[in-house]
């Protein structure tokens, strides 16, 4: 086992977007670590995406010893769904990891960056359309927030550039209002957002439950491609 003390260690280790963008917890006051043992990879990453996360990827054998290894109480293994088969190891719970790479797309109509001082609308409109969320206006994780307002200067889309990190940009807090669905809003923001994340980072991903196949297909429409992920069991759950 060797450990990798950057991001761009990762990076050499694993060409996986899911383990780059986890290797951001490896930047200088993040308070992650890294290793590797044969072709697999694990990252941990405290705090990532609302939780502390131990992100594994390689041949199954490698990834169970760093499982054991380096699980610990309170925190949430992550590998790929295929991989969690593979496993011998209780599961939590699975979702969705969607990434693209390539030119961006075209400028989205009427999408634009908001100003901080309409982040308070941001966080009315998540309440109302997205209570769930992820991310929130003014917590850690989102850095900037996209918008479309309707005719009448109402927000009623928006998506946040959140957790990014060199190389992989994401997305997150992607909300339109209940009363203007329907209308390609959640297109035009996240195209929006895609387009300046892929622009900057060459990569761009999120997150998105497996069973939301609206949301699945608007990124799908976007060009982003699916994999299934797992949550794992933390090391207490014996």
């Amino acid at each position: 086992m060797r450990v990798l003390p950057t991001p761009a260690d990762v990076a050499s280790a694993s060409p996986d977007p899911l383990l780059r963008w986890a290797a951001q917890a490896l930047l200088p006051g993040r308070g992650g670590s890294a290793w590797a043992r044969g072709d697999a990879v694990a990252v941990w990453a405290p705090g990532l995406y609302r939780h502390d996360r131990l992100v594994l990827a390689g041949p199954p054998g490698d990834v169970l010893a760093l499982l054991r290894e380096h699980s610990r109480p309170g925190c949430r293994p992550v590998v790929t769904a295929a991989l969690a088969e593979e496993l011998d190891w209780p599961l939590r719970g699975v979702f969705g990891w969607m990434d693209r790479t390539g030119p961006p797309a075209g400028p989205a109509a009427g999408a634009r960056w908001l100003a901080e001082d309409e982040w308070d609308e941001v966080g009315a409109l998540l309440r109302r359309a997205n209570p769930d969320s992820w991310a929130w206006p003014g917590e850690p994780g989102p850095t900037r927030w996209a918008g479309v307002r309707a005719g009448d200067g109402e927000l009623v889309a928006v998506a946040a550039d959140a957790w990014s990190t060199p190389g992989v940009g994401f997305i997150a807090g992607v909300a339109t209002h209940p009363e203007h669905r329907g209308r390609s809003l959640s297109v035009r923001v996240c195209s929006f957002v895609a387009a300046a994340l892929l622009a900057e980072h060459g990569t761009c991903a999120l997150m998105v439950d497996a069973g939301n196949g609206p949301a699945i297909g608007v990124y799908r429409r976007l060009g982003f491609a699916y994999r299934g992920l797992a949550a794992l069991r933390d090391a207490g759950h014996s």
